[in-house]
């Protein structure tokens, strides 16, 4: 009997083609301790010894395997089914994400690679694919403590410990193939002008034909355009008929169909946009023009039976709606680039996330790191740019000096510059907490858990006086900044957990009711503060030994969350009174 394909759906909702198949299931499996597959060539061999369930990785029980110690290298293999149709045309591979190092083989010939663990990447295998029965290969290699590599809170150690977890190897995302035309649509950007109620669309495309797009909202057509393309890459502004805004809480979006080809053969993409502005005024964040103020939550994306992967698309949904339940109105999306069908969820609900990387395990006083990171993190924000939901950027958090080196500040400033290049329509942090180089957005981390201190570091901030910042001899607020206490709270609280390893910031509370007003007065602090124009409490649910989750890990609620829906959803006071 066959077993049921695990994430099933599409993996890119704003790339999606009729004609895929999902490449999810049983593969072929081998451990690789001493990375010398490629010597023996275990891309020729037709079968692995082990079996995997993708795109699980091997860390995951779900994976059907669940090995916990170091893993340099994997081996995966499975068979490819090709039609004589498909090879007229173009056969592209996907790999949602590798972790880290990636080769692929088609019938035992390179494919092409991929360097890093967080982002996707495509292939055109048709030239090395026959009709019939195909061999597909994939070598992963991964080295969590090399300096050089982003890991973000893979354990750099044996067994996962204080505010780092469950590492994972190779496979993590969905892998699927798509047929398509000679001539096809690579990659499409979109620009909205909410004023104008247009959007700008840049693609582009292998080969020559017409580009039409056509806009419709909940089914009915509402703008169309078309554009001759003869050099690749095609340009053309979208007036839309009917204009909704995508807003916080009510995620508005236009479905869109894209086609591009000549004659009767092309290629068909469906995709979708919103129609929002993210712009800065003075110490506020704008949203189409309001003043929304941020109240996010710090969101892992982690998973006790899938570690980096959620077991189904459920489970996606579920966090967002778990962390509207407590209150809050978006997240940080912390030290992970999480999955494009994440994002779709975050953007038809109306959901703020700001885009991140894991930047964590990179030693930034080498200035070799900027090569393997730029690359990376550019990838991530050409992939992610089109969802409204994400309304700022921060390649890195928290950059702390490494066995006594500093940082290279270059290195900040250029990814913050290459950010701004690729998204001018967004804010970009430099590095969330510390320290900071050049940033047109400014927060700090401040755990501290007794109340009363915790509101001394703001009351001068407050009434317009200087800015506290526990790292000032590193970092100085620029007057004038919109600014947010990134992450704060942390307070520990799981009475099932074994105290002996749970782990949190400072001393937890002895009751539930003592829970309860210390978050009631650290968050009324931040609330209460006209220059703060949001907050980041740490965190939606427990991962692993770390139990200052709102949410246990498997996302039972600790606590009644009407109670935290009260306390984070009353009045700002940076929030103008009819904008409640």
């Amino acid at each position: 009997m066959e077993r049921t394909i695990p994430r099933p759906e599409h993996p890119q909702p704003q790339m999606e083609r009729k004609n895929w198949r999902n490449l999810n299931g049983e593969w072929d499996f081998a451990f690789d301790f001493g990375n010398s597959g490629l010597d023996r060539r275990f891309q020729d061999r037709d079968r692995l010894d082990r079996k995997i369930l993708v795109p699980f990785c091997p860390e995951s029980e779900l994976s059907g395997i669940g090995y916990r110690d170091f893993i340099p290298a994997v081996w995966y293999k499975r068979d490819l089914e090709v039609t004589k149709e498909q090879l007229d045309g173009r056969i592209l591979l996907h790999f949602g994400a590798v972790d880290y190092y990636s080769i692929v083989f088609v019938n035992g010939r390179k494919a092409g690679e991929h360097r890093g663990g967080y982002t996707s990447f495509t292939l055109d295998i048709t030239r090395l694919c026959a009709e019939g029965r195909n061999r597909l290969t994939v070598y992963a290699a991964d080295d969590t403590r090399s300096g050089l590599q982003p890991r973000g809170k893979q354990c750099p150690v044996y067994a996962s410990c204080g505010c780092d977890y469950t590492r994972t190897t190779g496979i993590w995302q969905t892998v699927w193939t798509e047929y398509v035309p000679a001539s096809y649509i690579r990659e499409v950007k979109y620009t909205p002008n909410a004023a104008e109620g247009t959007l700008a669309v840049e693609a582009s495309v292998c080969g020559r034909g017409t580009l039409e797009v056509s806009a419709f909202f909940e089914g009915r057509p509402c703008g169309k355009a078309a554009v001759r393309v003869e050099s690749g890459f095609a340009c053309l502004t979208l007036g839309l008929e009917e204009v909704h805004l995508w807003q916080p809480g009510e995620g508005k979006l236009y479905d869109l169909l894209l086609r591009f080809g000549e004659d009767e053969v092309k290629d068909e993409v469906k995709s979708y946009a919103g129609l929002r502005e993210v712009c800065l005024d003075g110490r506020k964040v704008l949203i189409n023009g309001k003043a929304v103020f941020q109240r996010l939550v710090l969101d892992q994306g982690f998973y006790p039976d899938g570690i980096y992967t959620a077991p189904d698309e459920e489970a996606l949904v579920r966090d967002i709606l778990l962390s509207r339940e407590a209150g809050f109105n978006g997240a940080r999306l912390h030290q992970k680039v999480f999955e494009p069908r994440f994002l779709y969820h975050c953007d038809r609900l109306g959901y703020l996330v700001w885009g991140e990387m894991g930047n964590w395990g990179l030693d930034l006083s080498r200035p070799e790191t900027l090569e393997g990171f730029l690359g990376e993190w550019t990838e991530a924000v050409r992939r992610d740019i089109n969802h409204p939901a994400i309304v700022g950027w921060c390649p890195f958090n928290e950059t702390w000096d490494q066995n006594g080196r500093q940082q290279l500040d270059s290195t900040l400033a250029m990814v913050y510059r290459m950010t701004k290049l690729l998204d001018p329509a967004r804010p970009c942090i430099d590095t969330s907490g510390n320290y900071h180089v050049v940033t047109e957005i400014y927060d700090v981390h401040d755990y501290e858990q007794n109340v009363e201190t915790f509101a001394a570091h703001y009351e001068a901030f407050r009434h317009g006086g200087e800015f506290y910042d526990a790292h000032s001899s590193r970092q100085r607020y620029t007057e004038g900044l919109p600014m947010f206490v990134s992450e704060y709270g942390g307070i520990k609280w799981n009475p099932d957990a074994d105290v002996r390893d749970a782990w949190g910031y400072g001393a937890g509370p002895e009751t539930e009711t003592e829970f309860i007003e210390r978050y009631r007065g650290l968050t009324d602090v931040l609330l209460d503060n006209p220059y703060m124009f949001g907050f980041c409490y740490t965190q939606l649910y427990d991962v692993e030994q770390e139990t200052n989750g709102l949410y246990t890990y498997d996302r039972r609620p600790k606590f009644d969350m009407r109670v935290f829906r009260a306390i984070n959803s009353r009045r700002a006071a940076c929030e103008d009174e009819e904008d409640e």
